[in-house]
């Protein structure tokens, strides 16, 4: 179990590299050379939602600095607006511009596109059971944060 575990954790981490791989190359295809594939993923994680930076970074995707840099890029090159929340002047919201929208919509498009070519490969994974899985893992790593070791 330990060796099976050891490898599990590698294998996330080498996912999430490869996956961005993927999308690098795809922006590269579309022609999209003013963001990088990190930042194409924070917009999508954003999506349609006014969100609080704050609420951003509580949801474990970013990091401080990283995704603070990044946010202020994305409001530089016209993806997202940034404002001044109506209700509590200390917190920012963040939103897709139309920009932000449009590239949204075109990973979205990738999406479509990655499932199919998973689906046709042969075998084709078990994405369903593979994403129960990691629901898994992530709600007792998750647990184990929060309350520690049972």
């Amino acid at each position: 179990m330990t060796e099976d575990y050891h490898e599990l954790t590698r294998l996330i981490e080498r996912l999430h590299r490869r996956f961005l791989d993927v999308l690098r190359t795809e922006l590269n295809l579309m022609d999209i050379t003013d963001i990088n594939a990190v930042q194409a993923m924070l917009l999508a994680n954003i999506g349609e939602e006014e969100i609080n930076v704050r609420e951003l970074m509580s949801r474990g995707y970013y990091q401080g600095s990283n995704a603070s840099y990044n946010l202020k890029k994305l409001v530089e090159l016209g993806y997202l607006v940034q404002e001044k929340s109506e209700r509590d002047r200390r917190a920012t919201m963040i939103r897709l511009s139309e920009k932000g929208l449009d590239m949204v919509s075109k990973l979205a498009d990738l999406e479509v596109k990655q499932s199919d070519l998973l689906a046709r490969s042969n075998p084709a994974p078990d994405i369903a059971s593979t994403r129960k899985s990691l629901r898994q893992i992530e709600r007792i790593w998750t647990d184990y944060i929060q309350y520690g070791a049972q």
